[in-house]
């Protein structure tokens, strides 16, 4: 008589291991997830006018701004140089999380159906 659930005989060798694989790199990305958000990532725009630093959690902890780039007749310069700033250190933050991922997945950057990692 058949047992109710499960495989015949408990559960094969192979499919253990990739269970306890399938942990271990769990952990391992939560721990480079942590580790991310506690880097800091710093951009500058206009040759260094404007510099913007940012954390792993995307959030602004610094901004420069060079006092020779303050001009009250050109206010839209200051801003797009901000912008800048900001979207650098972003896409900092971005390469870095994408490059830990691909360490740890071995560069299948597809797999689970389409993680953004």
């Amino acid at each position: 008589m058949a047992r109710k659930g499960g495989f015949p005989g408990g559960m094969p060798g192979n499919m253990n291991n990739l269970m306890k694989q399938a942990q271990r790199m769990q952990r391992q990305m939560e721990e480079n997830q942590k580790a991310l958000e506690e880097k800091e990532f710093t951009a500058a725009a206009g040759g260094g006018a404007v510099e913007v630093t940012v954390t792993g959690k995307r959030e602004v902890v610094k901004v420069h701004i060079d006092p020779e780039a303050v001009d009250p007749e050109d206010v839209e310069m200051l801003e797009d140089l901000i912008m800048a700033a900001v979207n650098e250190a972003m896409r900092k933050v971005d390469e870095e999380s994408v490059s830990a991922m691909s360490k740890l997945t071995g560069g299948l950057g597809g797999l689970g159906g389409g993680l953004p990692f």
